[in-house]
C-alpha cells in the first residue's frame, strides 16, 4: 500500500546520515502524494518544486481528451451520414426493380452510387482534421508548418472550444518560459490563467486548476532555481527501456549490477 511504500523508501534514504541529507537543498517531484510524504520525511528543510512538465503535460492531456470527444462525435456522426446514404441508395434503386426494361435486359441494371463524405477546403474530412491534429495542438504555433497552420485555422473554427483550450495549454507554457519571472510574478500570471480557467467550461482544465492553486507554493518554487527532473525521467525511460528489452528480470542484483555498469 501507499503508506508502507513511503515508509521503506524513507528508512533506505534516513540511512544516508542526515548531515549528508542536508545538503540537499531542493528536490523536484510530481504530483504523487506518497511522493510528498518521502520527501517531507527525509529532507524536511528542502524546497519542494513541483516539475513544471508535469503541469505541461497535464494541460496537453486535456486538450487531447477535447479533441477525442470530438472526435468521437464526428465519427458517429459520420457512420450515421453512411448509413442514411445507403437507405436512400436502396430507395432509389428500388424504383429501377419495377421498370420493365430494367427487368427484360434492355438497359444495365444501375449500379449503387458509393458514399462520399463531405471534404474541408484542405481535403480532410471532419475526423481526419480532428485526427491528423494532434500534433499540431502539442507544439506551439511557430513551429506550424504551412499545412498545419491550414489545417489549425479549419480546426478552430469548426471548434471554438478547442482554439480555447489550446491558448489555455499555451499560455500556462508561456509562464513557466518567461525567464525573468519571479516567485511573485509567477502567482500574478497563476491568478490570471485561473481566472481564464474559470470561465471555459472543461473539468480536465478545472481539475488541474485546483490542484495547482492547492499546491501554489510548490508551484512558484520552481521560479527560484528552475529546476526540473526531466534528465532523471530520462533515466527512468532508458531503464524502462532496457527492462523490456530483458523480457524481464530474473535476477535483480545483477541487473542493478548491469544498469550501474552502463549508466552510472
Amino acid at each position: 500500500c501507499s503508506s508502507d511504500l513511503v515508509e521503506d523508501v524513507s528508512s533506505a534514504i534516513n540511512l544516508v546520515p542526515e548531515d549528508v541529507r542536508k545538503q540537499v537543498g531542493e528536490v523536484t517531484l510530481d504530483f504523487s502524494s506518497s511522493m510528498e510524504a518521502i520527501v517531507q520525511s527525509s529532507f524536511p528543510w528542502a524546497y519542494k518544486t513541483l516539475d513544471r512538465f508535469h503541469m505541461q503535460r497535464m494541460a496537453l492531456d486535456a486538450v487531447q481528451n477535447l479533441r477525442r470527444k470530438h472526435l468521437r462525435e464526428a465519427m458517429s456522426a459520420e457512420a450515421a451520414n453512411r448509413k442514411e446514404w445507403k437507405k436512400l441508395e436502396r430507395k432509389r434503386l428500388s424504383h429501377y426493380r419495377n421498370v420493365k426494361i430494367y427487368l427484360d435486359g434492355t438497359r444495365p441494371f444501375p449500379k449503387p452510387k458509393p458514399y462520399v463524405p463531405e471534404r474541408l477546403s484542405n481535403g480532410d474530412t471532419v475526423p481526419e482534421l480532428l485526427t491528423r491534429s494532434m500534433y499540431l495542438l502539442m507544439t506551439s504555433s511557430d513551429k506550424w508548418s504551412e499545412s498545419q497552420k491550414e489545417r489549425a485555422r479549419l480546426l478552430f473554427e469548426l471548434y471554438p472550444d478547442i482554439k480555447k483550450a489550446y491558448g489555455l495549454s499555451h499560455s500556462l507554457r508561456i509562464i513557466f518560459n518567461n525567464k525573468n519571472a519571479t516567485p511573485e510574478s509567477a502567482r500574478a500570471s497563476l491568478k490570471g490563467w485561473y481566472d481564464k480557467v474559470k470561465s471555459f467550461k472543461n473539468d480536465d482544465f478545472h481539475t488541474l486548476a485546483e490542484t495547482l492553486q492547492s499546491r501554489e507554493d510548490d508551484v512558484v518554487n520552481f521560479f527560484l532555481f528552475r529546476s526540473t527532473n526531466a534528465s532523471a525521467e530520462a533515466l527512468n525511460t532508458k531503464i524502462k527501456a532496457f527492462r523490456a528489452q530483458l523480457r524481464g528480470v530474473l535476477d535483480l542484483k545483477f541487473f542493478l549490477f548491469r544498469l550501474t555498469r552502463i549508466y552510472a
